[in-house]
């Protein structure tokens, strides 16, 4: 089972402080989600996330067969970073550090995920010819309505 890594970058045209506020929401994830994913939330997250914080939601990323997922908040250094690995889901590992600093024109978002396709060889194979799109196409979406919400940096 390989380990992949993406790497997405943006910057919005907010301070630190209103990025921060929207992505450590927990409740904003289904906001910048696909609606092609049928991402719903089916735990009752707090305002503010902290590590340890469980989330727990259904998504259906293939053929619309709904699957659980839970997500474990495991570390979180305020206006910095916050990291979410998968506890129950469709990856091998999911490990997704969200990344803020300020930058001239608002804050820059970084996300950094590493991940794995479970069954050996062959979820190899679908990692590179159907996952990586995927997930590609979720933080095109993401970064669209982003650019919606917050308009485009300077």
């Amino acid at each position: 089972m390989a380990i992949h890594r993406l790497t997405a970058r943006q910057v919005v045209p907010v301070s630190l402080e209103e990025a921060w506020a929207f992505f450590s929401s927990p409740r904003n994830l289904p906001l910048i989600t696909p609606p092609w994913l049928d991402l719903r939330l089916t735990s009752q997250p707090p305002a503010e996330m902290y590590p340890g914080l469980i989330i727990t939601y259904t998504v259906r990323p293939i053929l619309g067969i709904p699957l659980p997922w839970a997500t474990e908040i495991t570390h979180v250094e305020d206006r910095v970073r916050f990291v979410d690995d998968q506890r129950v889901g469709p990856y091998g590992l999911w490990h997704h550090q969200h990344d803020f600093r300020e930058v001239e024109g608002g804050t820059e978002v970084r996300d950094t995920v590493h991940y794995a396709v479970p069954f050996g060889p062959f979820g190899d194979i679908v990692a590179l010819l159907a996952v990586r799109p995927r997930l590609h196409d979720i933080f095109a979406y993401r970064r669209e309505v982003l650019r919606e919400r917050f308009g485009v940096a300077g």
